[in-house]
């Protein structure tokens, strides 16, 4: 699975399957080299966080893609996953609140949002 989109698609199914609140898909190619695609969610509690994480991971690697880094815990209310041109960011709804990602990259394209 080589596709940006493609993987940002099946990182934000896994997220509602596994019960994440307002998923948001950006597209930010226009604004940033880091990476093609965000995918943000929240998750209430650390246990649905890390139940968010590994869902996106089992079912990116089912598809034949890895996590290239993971940076943040579970305890600090943020952990993002970088899949090189896909970023998933999955927030506790306090820490999403304070950092507001959307705003910070309000210039990106929405392509999908599932409250």
């Amino acid at each position: 699975m080589t596709d940006g989109l493609t993987v940002a698609r099946a990182a934000l199914d896994a997220a509602a399957s596994k019960k994440a609140e307002d998923i948001v898909l950006l597209d930010v190619q226009s604004l940033t080299s880091m990476a093609d695609y965000f995918v943000i969610c929240t998750a209430g509690t650390e246990r649905q966080m890390k139940a968010v994480l590994e869902g996106i991971e089992d079912d990116l690697r089912e598809r034949g893609a890895r996590p290239r880094r993971t940076e943040g815990e579970h305890d600090s209310g943020w952990v993002l996953a970088d899949y090189g041109d896909v970023i998933c960011h999955v927030f506790k709804p306090e820490e999403r609140q304070f950092y507001r990602l959307e705003e910070l990259w309000q210039g990106a394209k929405t392509l999908v949002r599932v409250q």
